[in-house]
């Protein structure tokens, strides 16, 4: 082989060499420019979840805090409940009395100048019988009335428990909304109601029904059907009751499903 062709096959090697480091190198880079992205991304994912947690135990605490409330409540009614009927039997008592005075009444009519003055005595009595009669019919008309608000203040507001959804498919609320701290309410077309899927927050087997992260903005109606999987288990339908702007109570299908439900399940609305 002549010195040219031997300066031919070594132009051909470098190239070759050039080219081969050329493609491991764009491939390194191509390649560290990916795991970078994977990084970012997962610690954007470590962040949401985070809050996602941390916004789950303040809900869970909100509603530690209402079932505390809600048994002062029916404390405080059958404290009431006690006082009335204590009242009830004093009016009773009073209504005997006034009985045997008439009674003592009529059995001394023989007498009439002890007649007389037992008389004035008597209906002195039962002037001060009936005002005090008076005024227990007031206060147990009072009472009724307290124990009636109570009854309507006891039930359990879900729209005091304020949990944000993990995954927002629609547009947030507007500025006067806002404001006015009011929810937006976004019509179902606006949802693709296959891709309408969430989980179980809070669940409350004692009065029957459990809350997820989807609501208004999600496009959830009342009387939206939503299945109850675990993994690629079916566990039950659950029936909308209640719709929060983030979140919506649902009511259970039967005593099995409300047994077999857990939180974390995963939710998943039905075509109608």
């Amino acid at each position: 082989m002549d010195s040219r062709a031997k300066v031919i096959v070594l132009i051909i090697a470098i190239f070759i060499s050039l080219s081969v480091a050329f493609g491991a190198f764009y491939l390194f880079q191509r390649e560290h420019a990916r795991n970078v992205v994977l990084e970012t991304t997962l610690k954007e994912l470590t962040e949401k979840q985070r809050a996602s947690d941390a916004k789950l135990m303040d809900a869970q605490k909100s509603l530690s805090a209402l079932e505390a409330k809600l048994k002062d409540t029916n404390d405080q009614i059958d404290i009431l409940n006690n006082q009335l009927q204590q009242e009830k039997v004093a009016k009773e008592e009073a209504q005997n009395k006034m009985e045997q005075m008439r009674s003592d009444l009529d059995q001394q009519k023989t007498a009439r100048v002890d007649l007389e003055n037992r008389l004035i005595k008597a209906q002195d009595e039962l002037k001060t019988i009936q005002a005090k009669v008076g005024a227990m019919e007031s206060e147990k008309a009072a009472l009724e009335l307290k124990v009636k608000d109570l009854e309507a203040k006891s039930n359990v507001e879900l729209g005091k428990i304020v949990v944000s959804p993990e995954v927002t498919t629609v547009k947030a609320l507007d500025d006067k909304s806002k404001a006015a701290g009011k929810p937006v309410v976004v019509k179902k077309e606006e949802v693709k109601a296959a891709a309408l899927e969430g989980k179980v927050l809070v669940l409350n087997k004692e009065y029957n029904f459990l809350v997820m992260n989807l609501g208004n903005k999600d496009g959830v109606a009342i009387g939206d059907t939503f299945a109850v999987y675990r993994g690629d288990k079916y566990i039950g339908d659950v029936k909308v009751e209640k719709v929060q702007d983030a979140m919506a109570a649902a009511g259970f299908a039967s005593d099995d499903v409300k047994n077999k439900v857990k939180e974390g399940d995963k939710v998943v609305r039905k075509a109608k």
